[in-house]
C-alpha cells in the first residue's frame, strides 16, 4: 500500500478549517483518525499505520463541504469521503493520508413527499432510521442491503451498492432520483434524470447521475438525495428449500427466476461448504441432516393475495426440483438473520480451535452458467491458501444471489466467504492473500463477469484485474480523463482505482 508524508500545506489547512468549520468538528486526535482508517473488510493490522489520516473533518451542511473542498484545494491536502465504513472494497480508506470528511453529522430528512412518492435526505441518514420515519406513511425506501443496520446513503451511493431485494426492487443505483455534489473543485451541481430533481425519467442531456454513484469519493462528495419510495409491501413470504446437491439448488435458482413470478424479490442458492458452515458456527441456523448438501431461498414481497397466488407455483417448482421445503420457522428466520450476520465476530477453525477471525467476502458479479466452473475455481484457489496458512484462513462457503435490477435472472452476486486472521498477520502472509485474491477476481472476469457486484472492486489484489482486464477496452481510460477534468489536482481519494495514473508526469 501507498503512503506519503504529512502534506506540506497541512498545518494551514487545519487553520483553516477549525476556523470555517468550528475546532469542535476538526478533529486531530489519534483515536478519531484511526478508528476512521479502515472499513469493516479484513485489514492488514500491520500495515495501520499507512492508512492513518491526517485529520477528521465533520460537516453539518453543503455549505460546509464547499468550505473544506476549497480549503483542500487550497493547501493541496487530500479528501477522503467517509459514510459509516461498512464498505467492503476500501472506498473509504485514505491512501495518501490528508482529510478524512465524516458525513454522519448530515443525517436530516428534508422533505416527504408522499404525492410523488420520493424523499430527499442528507447523505448520513442509516436506511433503518429512515425507514422508521416513513413507516406511518406506510412506505418504505426499498434499499435492503446486508448492511442495512449500520450503513448510511452517502456511502451507499459512492459504492454503487447491492440490494437483497433487488431483483424485485432495484439496487441503489436504481433507487436515487437525483442528487446533489460538490465537485472537487468546489463547485455545487445537481445530477438526475435530465435537471428536476423528481423527474425518474428524462431523454434531455447525458447521463450524469450514473458517473457519481460507484465513485468510490473520487469525483466529488454527495450533500442531497431524493430517493424513489416505494409502497411498503403487506406481506413478506420467505421460502428456504434443501437439496440434495449444490447443482439442484443451482437449477431451481434458475427455474423460480423464470417462472414470471412478480411477486418474487430475490432468490439466493448456498452451496454445501456454505451449509457446513451454518452448521458449525451459525446460531441462527437450524441444524440440519447430512444429506443437505445445498439451499434454495426465495423472498415475495407484495399484496397479500398476489403472494399466496404465487406459493403453491413456488412450492411446485422445487418439488418437481426434488427439493425439500425447510419450513416456516427455518425460512423465516434465516431471512431475518440476512442482516445480523454482517458485523458479528465470526469463529474460524484451525486444527479444531476456534480463532477470532473477520470476515472476507469477494462480491464478483457471475452469469449463471458460468457459476460452476467458477465455484470449482474458487475453491482450488481457497484450499491452497488454507493448506499454506493454517492459523489465518478459513472457508466459509459460498452464497450466491439473483444480481440483476427488477428481475430475478441473469447474473448473480457470487460470493466466496473467507475468515481471515487479522490479529497474526504478517507481511509474507498477507502477500500470499493479495496474491489469492487477485486470481479470485481473475477468474470472474475470465468467465465474463465482473470484479465486483456491489463493494466496488477497489482493494489491493483486485483493483489491478478491475482496471486492467475487466476495464480493459477502453472504460479505464476514459475513467482518467473523467478524473483528471473534474478533479486537476488529485484532491478527492487520490490513489483509488490506479486513478493517479490520470496525473503521471504531474507533481500533483
Amino acid at each position: 500500500m501507498t503512503t506519503t508524508a504529512v502534506h506540506a500545506g497541512l498545518e494551514g489547512a487545519i487553520a483553516d478549517l477549525r476556523q470555517s468549520i468550528g475546532s469542535e468538528f476538526v478533529l486531530t486526535e489519534p483515536y478519531h483518525r484511526a478508528i476512521r482508517s479502515s472499513s469493516a473488510a479484513p485489514f492488514g493490522v500491520h500495515l495501520w499505520q499507512d492508512t492513518l489520516p491526517d485529520l477528521v473533518v465533520r460537516p453539518g451542511s453543503t455549505a460546509d463541504v464547499i468550505e473544506i473542498v476549497r480549503i483542500a484545494n487550497r493547501w493541496k491536502v487530500p479528501i477522503v469521503p467517509r459514510g459509516a465504513g461498512a464498505g467492503l472494497a476500501d472506498g473509504a480508506m485514505p491512501l495518501r493520508r490528508g482529510i478524512v470528511v465524516d458525513i454522519k453529522r448530515m443525517h436530516d430528512v428534508l422533505e416527504i413527499d408522499d404525492d410523488n412518492m420520493t424523499v430527499t435526505v442528507q447523505p448520513g441518514i442509516n436506511m433503518m432510521e429512515l425507514n422508521k420515519i416513513l413507516r406511518p406513511l406506510n412506505v418504505w425506501f426499498p434499499d435492503d442491503p446486508a448492511s442495512y443496520p449500520v450503513n448510511v446513503l452517502g456511502g451507499r451511493v459512492g459504492t454503487g451498492g447491492w440490494s437483497l431485494v433487488g431483483a424485485g426492487y432495484g439496487h441503489i443505483p436504481n433507487n436515487v432520483v437525483s442528487m446533489e455534489v460538490v465537485t472537487p473543485t468546489g463547485e455545487v451541481i445537481r445530477v438526475g434524470e435530465g435537471g428536476a430533481r423528481k423527474i425518474r425519467k428524462a431523454s434531455t442531456g447525458y447521463r450524469m447521475k450514473e458517473l457519481f454513484i460507484g465513485h468510490q469519493g473520487t469525483l466529488g462528495i454527495v450533500t442531497e438525495l431524493t430517493l424513489d419510495l416505494s409502497p411498503r409491501p403487506e406481506v413478506e413470504f420467505p421460502a428456504f428449500f434443501a437439496v440434495r446437491d449444490w447443482r439442484d439448488s443451482w437449477r431451481l435458482t434458475q427455474t423460480l427466476g423464470k417462472s414470471g413470478l412478480k411477486t418474487i424479490s430475490g432468490i439466493f442458492q448456498f452451496d454445501e461448504r456454505k451449509v457446513d458452515f451454518l452448521r458449525r458456527d451459525d446460531e441462527a441456523w437450524i441444524p440440519l441432516p447430512d444429506w443437505v448438501q445445498g439451499a434454495t431461498g426465495v423472498i415475495c414481497y407484495g399484496r397479500e393475495a398476489e403472494v399466496n397466488a404465487a406459493k403453491p407455483i413456488i412450492f411446485d417448482l422445487a418439488k418437481e426440483a426434488g427439493a425439500t421445503y425447510l419450513g416456516q420457522e427455518m425460512s423465516e428466520g434465516d431471512w431475518a438473520s440476512r442482516h445480523d450476520r454482517y458485523h458479528l465476530a465470526y469463529h474460524g477453525r484451525s486444527g479444531g480451535k476456534i480463532k477470532l477471525m473477520a470476515w472476507s467476502i469477494d462480491d464478483c458479479a457471475v452469469q449463471w452458467s458460468e457459476l460452476p466452473a467458477v465455484k470449482k475455481r474458487w475453491y482450488e484457489i481457497a484450499d491452497a491458501l488454507v493448506a499454506k496458512h493454517p492459523e489465518h484462513f478459513d472457508v466459509w462457503g459460498m452464497f450466491m444471489y439473483t444480481n440483476n435490477p427488477f428481475r430475478p435472472w441473469g447474473d448473480h452476486l457470487t460470493e466466496l466467504d473467507m475468515g481471515i486472521n487479522e490479529l497474526e498477520m504478517t507481511p509474507e502472509i498477507w502477500a500470499d492473500w493479495i496474491e489469492a485474491k487477485t486470481e479470485i477476481a481473475r477468474t470472474a472476469v475470465r468467465h465474463g463477469g465482473s470484479v465486483s457486484a456491489c463493494h466496488g472492486g477497489t482493494r489491493e489484489g483486485e483493483v489491478n484485474v478491475s482496471c486492467y482486464e475487466e476495464l480493459a477496452e477502453g472504460q479505464f481510460e476514459l475513467m482518467k480523463k473523467l478524473k483528471r477534468l473534474l478533479d486537476p489536482e488529485n484532491i478527492m481519494n487520490p490513489g483509488k482505482y490506479n486513478l493517479d495514473e490520470a496525473y503521471e508526469g504531474d507533481a500533483r
